[in-house]
């Protein structure tokens, strides 16, 4: 009597299992095949894509669609920007955030229940749209790079995160280098951080993905094509008929050899393709702290 049971929850058990992974392959090839469709038809000859039927594989391969991207000096331009961006804002954040949460998870900080409810309203409540404008230019933030970084350099939700995770820090470890001598800087620097790496790595992946695809910053904020990024850009590929056509042409002149198959319709799918692969390159190597700084993160505390 208790083999079958066991036999027969065995056997539920596989179901479910199955049933799971089959969720799961469908709901893989939902999100994965917009992308994977993307890059087919950037490969694919121009003037054959517009017959239609490419779908999971180029029918004629090509490159030309990828140069005709890269020649375009505003895509470059754009590029730079959105990367300087991304670098310099993801490492203003993430140390900005850090210190806040560690100052946060100090018994001693003065005044500390009055900060968090402040702190806790910013991520509820805000000025408006108007408002906000109105003080990026007073404070002579409007058309200018550090629009990207100043407004973006503190997350009270990064905070929660990060501040949570601090907290399963061993204490004995900063008071012993209290007793040593250390100042909160040192300690921070030398002991916080490094034992942080996984919920930091994390926080890192998310700031990253946010400035990446930010757009609405740049297209509000500034006016000049010097600062314009990558998402922006790609948005005006998109909705404007006009500038694809002339990326294909800009290209088409540029090579000659190609411009009886570049059509705007490939060139717009190469600027997809060239917007999405950064950061899908990016993720591989930051995975294995994913999981454990949101678990540890967000879960403990």
């Amino acid at each position: 009597m208790s083999k079958s049971k066991k036999g027969t929850s065995l056997n539920h058990n596989t179901a479910f299992d199955w049933v799971n992974y089959f969720i799961m392959v469908v709901l893989a090839f939902i999100m994965v095949y917009p992308l994977w469709y993307c890059i087919a038809g950037s490969l694919n000859e121009g003037t054959d894509y517009l017959r239609g039927g490419v779908f999971l594989w180029p029918r004629k391969w090509t490159l030309a669609n990828y140069k005709a991207v890269f020649l375009d000096k505003a895509i470059l331009n754009a590029f730079g920007v959105t990367i300087l961006k991304c670098l310099i804002g993801t490492v203003t954040s993430v140390l900005c955030t850090a210190m806040a949460s560690y100052a946060i998870t100090r018994p001693n900080l003065k005044l500390k229940k009055l900060y968090i409810p402040f702190i806790m309203l910013t991520m509820f409540f805000s000025g408006g749209l108007i408002p906000y404008f109105i003080l990026i230019v007073d404070l002579n933030l409007y058309d200018s790079f550090w629009v990207y970084i100043i407004p973006t350099m503190f997350s009270a939700y990064n905070m929660i995160i990060i501040q949570s995770f601090m907290r399963e820090l061993s204490g004995e470890l900063i008071e012993s280098a209290k007793l040593d001598g250390a100042s909160e800087y040192r300690i921070f620097f030398r002991i916080i951080l490094p034992l942080s790496k996984p919920v930091l790595a994390t926080i890192a992946l998310f700031t990253v993905v946010n400035h990446w695809n930010a757009y609405f910053d740049a297209m509000m904020y500034t006016s000049s094509q010097e600062l314009q990024t990558i998402q922006l850009f790609l948005k005006k590929v998109i909705t404007d008929p006009a500038i694809s056509r002339g990326l294909g042409s800009a290209a088409a002149i540029a090579i000659p050899e190609q411009a009886s198959t570049l059509t705007p319709q490939v060139v717009k799918l190469a600027t997809m393709v060239v917007t999405a692969l950064p950061v899908v390159c990016i993720y591989p190597f930051l995975q294995r702290y994913f999981v454990k700084g949101v678990t540890m993160g967000a879960v403990k505390g």
